[in-house]
């Protein structure tokens, strides 16, 4: 399925993703904080897929597990501060940190077993493997 964003007012953009509608915007200090920013969307991405992926297997195996709570921030830091980056050691890289509340009577081991099953979730192996943008443009000159 294909996400279309369309620009709108000020720096507010329209996203349809089928039949759903909504609106990404800047913070009041650059836009109109009608909408999560685009980095809200993305860890939103990210949290809401770790859900699903979590109680998915957790439904499968039978684990009482009652609900999933996942929060996450994003910063920029530099590579010889983040013990598992691989870029030279002044590069800035983006640190995703993601907490995960598991709600439910679960062993130590099922604990444990969720943990590598959130990591296995398609947003968190987009965000973690090789990604390629390829862009191609289009001009509507005709609209002034």
């Amino acid at each position: 399925m294909a996400i279309i964003c369309r620009s709108a007012t000020h720096y507010q953009v329209e996203i349809v993703a089928g039949t759903h509608k909504f609106i990404a915007d800047e913070p009041l200090d650059v836009g109109d904080d009608l909408g999560p920013t685009p980095y809200d969307l993305l860890l939103g991405a990210l949290g809401a897929c770790t859900v699903m992926t979590v109680q998915m297997y957790s439904q499968r195996k039978g684990w009482p597990l009652h609900s999933v709570e996942v929060s996450l921030d994003t910063t920029r830091i530099y590579a010889r501060d983040c013990e598992e980056c691989v870029s030279t050691p002044d590069t800035k890289v983006e640190l995703i940190t993601r907490q995960i509340r598991f709600i439910g009577d679960l062993t130590a081991e099922q604990i444990t077993r969720l943990t590598e099953i959130a990591d296995r979730c398609p947003v968190h192996r987009t965000l973690t493997g090789e990604i390629t943008i390829r862009t191609t443009v289009t001009a509507d000159l005709t609209v002034r």
